[in-house]
């Protein structure tokens, strides 16, 4: 059986390569979660990763999930960042520098995608 044969009947190569996506990029969250990834990937790393290039990679993660790699790359690492976000003994600046961010530009790139500082969304699941 070919590749095109198998993709026809188990997904296309694009669903394919979007699944690999998301691994590669759970597996670099997790390595940044515990320390061992010295630096956030970029698009570039991604790619690398999949042996496609950055522009195939970014075309085809929008036609398949309808966001950019950078989207959803941010979106996932918000997350972590709320869930590191929940340990109250944690210091913010720890945080940042857990996700591999300098304090200042994590808060900025934070309230950009949250709408609130770290701070602020602190208090506000306190509150709940």
């Amino acid at each position: 059986m070919t590749r095109k044969t198998i993709n026809k009947i188990t997904g296309s190569r694009s669903d394919e390569l979007t699944a690999h996506f998301y691994e590669v990029l759970d597996r670099h969250m997790e390595e940044v979660v515990e320390g061992k990834a010295l630096k956030l990937f970029e698009v570039q790393d991604m790619a690398e990763k999949l042996y496609v290039h950055p522009i195939h990679l970014s075309n085809t993660i929008k036609e398949t999930t309808g966001k950019s790699p950078c989207d959803i790359y941010e979106e996932k690492l918000i997350e972590i960042a709320k869930d590191l976000l929940q340990n109250p003994d944690k210091a913010i600046a720890d945080v940042a520098i857990q996700l591999t961010y300098d304090p200042s530009n994590f808060t900025k790139f934070f309230k950009k995608m949250e709408g609130i500082t770290p701070k602020q969304y602190r208090q506000k699941i306190k509150l709940k």
